[in-house]
């Protein structure tokens, strides 16, 4: 039986590298250090600037390797997506942030191979389910509309083209709807917080009498 060695780390997704935790935990392992980190950059690049956990299965007699990438949470690539580290906390009533369709298939892509979906737009439907919990609108609807958009087809030449990237008339669009999303969401919690702490007036049954004299 082949014996294999397992080095577990967490990477910075497509921006791994030869230094310290990777290079020191594969030196000695008789396999090329600079191949493997271009491999995990490639396998990773879709996740760029989030934490991902990488196993690289090593087997020291015949000097192979394989890559296993782990997938964060669908929730955490779409708040990646959306620009806030949160949820709005009140699905339904409080929207956090807004999402396009290309957000969609973009985190789609990185799914696959773990999603129950059997194919993109299946995932792309599966993700706006969970746009729903988040607060985030997906092509400025509800996302139980756009779901209804997309079995009706009405998006299937982004989703069968694959496109993750926003034009720039779009990315504008988008921005700034976030923008104002974003800022009602603050001020709707700092609103809330508020209320929290305010002292309750007494009302007129409740405020005691003066005594008599």
């Amino acid at each position: 039986m082949a014996k294999q060695e397992k080095v577990d780390l967490m990477v910075t997704g497509g921006k791994a590298s030869a230094g310290p935790p990777l290079g020191p935990a594969l030196a000695g392992k008789g396999v090329n250090i600079g191949q493997i980190v271009s491999d995990i950059n490639a396998k990773t690049k879709e996740m760029s600037g989030m934490t991902v956990p990488v196993t690289v299965l090593v087997d020291v007699e015949a000097k192979t390797y394989d890559i296993k990438v782990g997938v964060p949470p669908s929730s955490a690539l779409l708040k990646k997506e959306a620009d806030v580290e949160k949820g709005s906390g009140k699905a339904g009533s409080l929207l956090a942030s807004a999402l396009t369709v290309e957000h969609l298939i973009k985190v789609a892509k990185i799914k696959q191979e773990t999603s129950l979906g059997n194919t993109l737009k299946d995932i792309v439907k599966e993700l706006a389910g969970t746009c729903v919990s988040l607060g985030f609108q997906v092509e400025g609807m509800h996302p139980r509309d756009f779901i209804k958009q997309v079995d009706e087809g009405k998006f299937d030449k982004e989703i069968n083209s694959g496109k993750v990237e926003l034009d720039s008339e779009k990315q504008k669009e988008w921005q700034s709807k976030v923008k104002v999303l974003k800022a009602d969401f603050e001020k709707a919690k700092a609103a809330a917080a508020a209320a929290a702490v305010a002292p309750v007036a007494p009302s007129a049954e409740t405020v005691a009498a003066p005594p008599r004299k």
